[in-house]
């Protein structure tokens, strides 16, 4: 059973920074493209970060220059790092898991990151 788990969200000010993890279980990410949504209340859940087993990396507009998507593949973790981070930033942050080969796609739990301004 494939099982995706993130960390690391939590209540921070405008302009500081957090950085988010999500480890897996059941599925080994070197076979999988990696990405980070986030939802805010009354908004759908929109991308934010995409990194591709290639290493190929893909960002929302609005995080370019602030946010950086990263994987530790040996771990089985991937990593959204969050700078400047402003009151818009405020959302649930769900790991997304995207097994290219079975085209089967898995999503985590969510972790709340709340900026305050």
């Amino acid at each position: 059973q494939v099982q995706l788990a993130e960390s690391g969200g939590g209540l921070v000010q405008a302009g500081g920074s957090l950085r988010l993890s999500c480890t897996g279980s059941g599925i080994t990410f070197s076979t999988a493209d990696m990405g980070w949504y986030r939802q805010a209340p009354g908004n759908q859940r929109e991308l934010v970060a995409t990194l591709t087993r290639g290493g190929t990396t893909n960002y929302v507009d609005s995080v370019k220059g602030r946010f950086t998507i990263s994987r530790d593949n040996a771990k089985n973790t991937v990593y959204l790092q969050m700078n400047s981070l402003k009151s818009e930033d405020t959302a649930v942050y769900y790991c997304n898991a995207r097994v290219v080969f079975f085209s089967t796609t898995y999503w985590g739990q969510g972790t709340q990151v709340t900026v305050s301004s």
